[in-house]
């Protein structure tokens, strides 16, 4: 391919994914017609990966500062002061259409690339959580991108030397032809190591390093996460990034000492877009301008052509600028490390991106950064153009006129609170969520990571949020992922603010105080008003959640065109959000820890099972909707539980959010190896008592003479508590007391009503093998095939 026009007369801009209105927009900012170079790197700077064109209005009402946000949104990743001289800096970001095409490059190189982001900003990389989204896990090709993106994460972040700690595993049928392929990253930095990428000083060197370039990832993430495609086009296949871990841990060393010893003014990655995007964005934030020296780039594969040395997205690639009197000590260390190093260009007060070639392609520059006679002026943009100013389309939104009513296509769109074979049992009820796809053990998923490496990891991933001890102090980081999917479907404004609630609650029933959000906005076609009416919902949800739990977004990433043909996702808005534990050795767990103490509810049930794992189960009633969010509500059970733990009045908390009451109570169980006796008001609907996923709510575990105490405090801070019951014996046992445990009533779910009383050792049993047998991992070579996936680089089902 060279960026000419197509053999079938396709114009060239329309071949490269650029539209009539922006061609005309590009001449504008030129004066003139743009040839093939400069085509190229225009499209990819303005695909909604790098130029976020259809979102970039949206995102300007998001809060994004504070008191202790020391980087923000348009720094490579967000960084908080946490004390100490110490500043945590964290980003997700998504690699969802390259992992579509081809799962485990797409996801090794979605973990580099997001390390990449951390360690640029100064902050050695301490820990990875990833979020996942799958379609029908009976499917052979979801049980094929399964295998293929586990492996590919664990691949590389294990021989990386970084723990992946958390995230999520989720399947629903709107992800059968697009799977979402998050990864969050957290790292650590001390004062004085904070590094801007940001293109200072005309006359500075422009130096690359790391990985030589090559055709792999041509136009990789930013054309595939710009379009809506069937991933079976073998065309996008060569578009995928290829990544090297052990490059990467060569990387991460030198970038470190290089900032640590003062010789770089900036540095920036190379992920999308390549050196188009890395010399464009650093010039454009220093108001200045660079030369490129297109013969001066180390390249690994012969006769490329510039357009694909300017946009290539091969991995594992750096752009520093450097004072020229720091470049042999800058140059010793990347050959310490074994790491190819070049100048290729100078930074000029000029604010253009000029590319320059020499006709025998010896150099374009001399040794002082000044054009060779002779050389080849191949493209000259604005940075500012590529960049900043990039085009931005005023996006039409409109709601849906029609909502669907059931989970997912072919679900039963009638109440059905009964399992086929179980009679109105609840226990039965209980068992088959807590074994279902979503809510089981992801055992067999985390183990295939190193979650321990670093020595850093108090609580790793199976149970809530990661934490991890910050070394020479008391304190601790905790970090979670969440995304609440199936509400957003029904309202999207509901499903981002509950997602934010979740992920920051889930952070504070630790007793650490929440931080700041990341956030990954995963949404369909923007030129459909519907689809931009759901991402803007969402982003109005997330701003209104961000706002009212005082909590400023500081960067994150949106992904759009997750559309397969006839099929878009669900809304999906991954919030990621860090937490700071003063003191680790208060940390809080879910796993109830000694017999014959209370259990307490906090917060108060409401109504509503639309998008909850029950309404999967069962179906969905047409006239139910999704339980409420009261956002002052979720700010004070987050300040009591934050108080309570604090204070040395709880011993286990958990909060009820998949599957409910019942669920959150059976894992407590299951992770502390006990039972409980609990007796649970009903009014009109136990199936919303037992299962119901209102939000705000927590189940808490207190030792009998802290009750008292406990309870004023949940009074001072306007909260109800209900008292549950007590922990111990062998058997979980919940009783359904109120009109509804009659079975008499005859709203939706009233026939659930015998007590529930399941043993254990079935609910581990169901919970521990869901997932397996979802799978197919079950049976036969399940062994093998989780001592095979285990390897990094396993092709066990490519």
């Amino acid at each position: 391919m060279t960026a000419t026009a197509t053999p079938r007369e396709v114009p060239l801009h329309r071949a490269l994914g650029l539209e009539d209105v922006e061609l005309d927009a590009i001449r504008g900012k030129l004066g003139r017609e743009p040839n093939g170079l400069e085509l190229a790197m225009f499209s990819v700077m303005w695909s909604e990966h790098c130029s976020y064109k259809s979102s970039r209005p949206l995102l300007r009402t998001l809060p994004t500062t504070g008191k202790d946000v020391v980087a923000g949104v348009g720094e490579q990743a967000g960084v908080i002061a946490i004390g100490d001289g110490l500043a945590v800096a964290f980003k997700i970001e998504s690699h969802n259409h390259p992992s579509a095409v081809e799962p485990y490059q797409g996801a090794a190189t979605g973990v580099g690339g997001i390390l990449r982001d951390i360690f640029a900003m100064g902050a050695r990389p301490i820990a990875v959580l990833d979020a996942l989204r799958f379609g029908d896990p009976s499917d052979a090709r979801t049980r094929h991108l399964v295998d293929g993106v586990v492996r590919g994460v664990g691949g590389y972040g294990n021989c990386v030397g970084v723990p992946t700690v958390g995230g999520e595993l989720v399947f629903d049928p709107s992800y059968q032809g697009n799977p979402l392929v998050n990864v969050m990253a957290i790292g650590l930095l001390e004062d004085g190591m904070l590094t801007h990428a940001s293109g200072d000083g005309p006359g500075n060197l422009v130096v690359l390093y790391g990985s030589a370039t090559g055709r792999d990832g041509i136009g990789g993430a930013s054309v595939l996460a710009s379009a809506t495609f069937g991933d079976q086009d073998p065309s996008k296949r060569p578009s995928v990034q290829v990544g090297d871990p052990f490059a990467e841990k060569l990387l991460i060393e030198a970038t470190l000492e290089l900032i640590a010893k003062g010789l770089v003014v900036s540095i920036q990655d190379l992920g999308a877009a390549g050196i188009t995007c890395a010399t464009s964005e650093t010039a454009d934030r220093g108001g200045t301008g660079m030369l490129v020296d297109l013969d001066a780039i180390p390249r690994r594969e012969p006769g490329m052509e510039p357009f694909e040395v300017m946009i290539s997205e091969s991995q594992e690639r750096m752009v520093a600028i450097v004072e020229p009197g720091r470049w042999d000590a800058v140059r010793a260390v990347c050959e310490r490390w074994d790491l190819p190093v070049a100048v290729i260009g100078r930074v000029t007060e000029e604010p253009d991106i000029v590319v320059l070639t020499a006709p025998d392609g010896s150099g374009a520059l001399d040794a002082d950064g000044v054009p060779v006679p002779g050389a080849v002026e191949l493209a000259r943009i604005p940075a500012r153009a590529l960049a900043s100013e990039a085009i931005v389309f005023q996006r039409e939104s409109r709601a849906p006129s029609r909502r669907r009513a059931a989970p997912a296509p072919g679900a039963s769109v009638e109440p059905a609170d009964t399992l086929p074979g179980r009679g109105q049992d609840p226990g039965a009820v209980l068992t088959a969520l807590l074994g279902s796809a979503n809510l089981s053990s992801r055992r067999q998923v985390y183990e295939q990571y190193d979650s321990n490496v670093q020595s850093n990891t108090v609580a790793g991933p199976g149970r809530g949020a990661a934490m991890l001890r910050i070394k020479g102090t008391t304190k601790a980081l905790v970090a979670t992922t969440d995304a609440n999917a199936p509400i957003g479907q029904h309202d999207p404004w509901l499903g981002a603010a509950m997602s934010v609630a979740e992920a920051s609650r889930n952070v504070s029933i630790t007793g650490a105080r929440p931080l700041a959000v990341t956030n990954c906005l995963n949404f369909g076609d923007p030129t459909r008003p519907e689809a931009f009416w759901q991402l803007a919902e969402a982003v109005r949800g997330l701003a209104d959640a961000c706002v009212a739990l005082g909590l400023p977004v500081t960067g994150g990433n949106v992904s759009l065109y997750n559309e397969a043909p006839g099929s878009a996702i669900a809304p999906t808005p991954e919030i990621g959000v860090v937490g700071l534990l003063d003191d680790v050795s208060t940390r809080v767990g879910p796993a109830f820890r000694a017999p014959d103490n209370a259990i307490l509810l906090v917060g108060e049930t409401k109504a509503g099972l639309a998008g909850s794992e029950y309404e999967r189960l069962a179906g969905a009633a047409p006239e139910d909707g999704p339980p409420p969010l009261d956002l002052e509500r979720e700010v004070a059970v987050q300040a009591f539980i934050r108080e309570a733990i604090a204070r040395g009045l709880v011993e286990s908390c958990q909060d009820v959010s998949g599957g409910g009451l019942a669920v959150a109570v059976a894992e407590m169980c299951i992770w502390g190896d006990t039972g409980a006796t609990l007796r649970v008001g009903v009014g009109d609907s136990p199936a919303v008592a037992l299962f119901g996923e209102s939000p705000s709510r927590l189940v808490v575990e207190v030792v009998p003479r802290h009750v008292p105490a406990f309870e004023l405090l949940a009074r001072h801070h306007g909260l109800p508590v209900h008292a549950l019951g007590t922990t111990g014996g062998p058997r979980l046992v919940v009783e359904l007391a109120g009109d509804g445990a009659t079975g008499a009533a005859e709203e939706r779910g009233s026939r659930i009503a015998d007590a529930l009383e399941v043993p254990v050792t079935d609910l581990r049993h169901a919970w521990d093998h869901g997932l397996p047998r979802a799978l197919g991992w079950e049976g036969d070579g399940a062994a093998d095939h989780a001592a095979e996936a285990a390897l990094p680089g396993s092709e066990v089902a490519d």
